[in-house]
This record gives structure tokens, sequence and C-alpha cells, in this order.
């Protein structure tokens, strides 16, 4: 056997296997890791306070979509899909609210659109966690309310019906 060609391969391998390694271990291949979420700049719309809100005071609200478009680019795309359109990794959120439409009774639908917001921010603040892994983190303290109510607003606009 040629030990020059052993060496050789050797070296590939051990090269491919650091890059795996790396790869395995940086931030980016994880759905969170270390990424830090990007700050949502909510001053141009009414401010909340500090009493959490059980429904979107920004449903409808123009400016909020727009802040929420870009919110959510911006820190739910990398696992829940870019414009609201999961590659898997994580829910489709265009569906969250999909069963809330046939809903033919207009104060029983009103009240699955506002169980299914409580879900939501529920979800967004407190993350998802089982068994001991976490599926998504917890964004309060990170993310505003009024960030997190403009990233629910968008979410409306990418409602799928089907």
């Amino acid at each position: 056997m040629n030990t020059h060609r052993s060496r050789s391969a050797f070296a590939a391998i051990s090269t491919v296997a650091l890059a795996m390694a790396t790869l395995l271990h940086s931030p980016v291949s994880h759905a969170h890791g270390d990424v830090t979420p990007q700050a949502v700049d909510t001053k141009s719309l009414p401010q909340l306070g500090e009493q959490w809100r059980e429904e979107n005071p920004y449903r409808g609200n123009k400016d909020a979509i727009r802040i929420g478009s870009s919110a959510y680019n911006q820190n739910c795309a990398r696992c829940h899909g870019i414009e609201g359109v999961s590659g898997g990794i994580a829910p489709d959120l265009r569906k969250m609210d999909r069963d809330c439409m046939n809903v033919k009774i207009e104060a029983k639908k009103q009240a699955c659109f506002k169980e299914v917001e409580q879900y939501y921010m529920t979800s967004v603040r407190r993350g998802k966690v089982r068994n001991g892994a976490v599926y998504m983190p917890p964004f309060e303290g990170t993310l505003s309310q009024e960030a997190m109510w403009t990233i629910k607003a968008y979410l409306d606009t990418r409602r799928e019906t089907k």
C-alpha cells in the first residue's frame, strides 16, 4: 500500500470530519443555538404597557403588519420558514388558526381566534420544551409584547384558509 496515498486519504477524511464537527456545533446548525433575537422597533405603535393583552391590539394595523413582517423574518423564519411557509423544521404558522375560518357563527369564530391568540402568545412568551429539549426558546424578556403582537398581526395576513 502506498503510504503517501494513505496519509493523503487520512488527511482528507480528517479535514472533512473537522469541518462537519465545526458545523454541527455552530449556532447556525441549531434551531436557535446562541443566535441573538433581533430588536424590533415598535415606537411608532401605541405602547401596551405592563399588562399582557389577551387579544391582538394590532390586528389589521398596517404599520404593525409592516413591522411584524420584518420582525418575523428576522426572528422566526429560520425555523418557521420565510414569509411563514414552513420548510418542515417547525409548524407552519399560516395554518395556526385555520380551523377558526370554518366556524359559521361569528361569535364562536371570534372566540376561536381569541383562543388561538392566547395559545400563540403563551408559546412565544414561554417557548416550547418537551422532555428537556428546547424546541422553541422563550422570547419574554427578549422581545416586547408589542413586537410579539406585530408578528401575530403579520401572520394573520399570511393565513392559509384551505
